[in-house]
This record gives C-alpha cells, structure tokens and sequence, in this order.
C-alpha cells in the first residue's frame, strides 16, 4: 500500500474511532453512557496507535552472509562468495563478511567477493 493512500485511511480510521462515541453522548446521557464512551474512544485511540507502532517496527528483512567459502568459475561461469542480489530484486540491508576467495578463469566468466548486485 502507498505512503499516502495509508496516511488517508489511517486518518479516516481515527476520524471514525474518536467520533463513534460521541453518538452516544447525543442525547443526555447517564453515567453509564458516558463511561461506555469513553471507554470506546479510549480503546480505538490505542489500537490505532498500536497499528501504526506495528507497521513501522517491522523492516524489510536482511541478508547476512558471515564465513563463505572459496568458490572458482571457469569456462563462463560465475563465482560468488557472498549475497548475489540481481537488480530489481529484494530489498532491506544486505551484509557479507569475511568472505572467502572468488575465482574465475576463461572468457565470460565473472567472480565476486561481498554483495554482487549485476
């Protein structure tokens, strides 16, 4: 969901969740409308806020590579000791670390060592 179509429904969502109770205040109400409103609007406040907290706090998911080993192409072939991440693809933080030796050997083979984004 875009940016803004998610500000415009979460603003719809506490426009409705603070003025629900005030139906209920409409026609002089006894005390127990009025805690039953409270409560209400109590309620939606924080499960609005509790929304919003929980859409945020969770980021895109990471790519951690620690320890690889050697790897070696040849003949065209393609070595990598890493994370290979082709363009266009995936998102959040990707990491390598200590990664090993990449080796290629003949004509159109190709090694990396770390994050390879071709």
């Amino acid at each position: 969901m875009s940016r803004r179509r998610k500000i415009t429904v979460m603003v719809m969502a506490g426009v409705l969740t603070v003025s629900t109770p005030f139906f209920w205040l409409l026609n002089n109400p006894d005390t127990g409308q009025l805690v039953a409103a409270s409560v209400q609007g109590a309620t939606g406040v924080a499960a609005l806020a509790w929304a919003l907290m929980q859409s945020s706090a969770n980021p895109q998911p990471g790519v951690a590579t620690v320890d690889t080993g050697t790897a070696k192409a040849t003949g065209g072939g393609r070595a990598t000791t890493g994370v290979r991440r082709p363009q266009g693809t995936g998102s959040g933080p990707v990491r390598a670390e200590r990664t090993g030796d990449a080796t290629a050997d003949g004509p159109g083979s190709s090694a990396s060592t770390g994050v390879d984004f071709s």
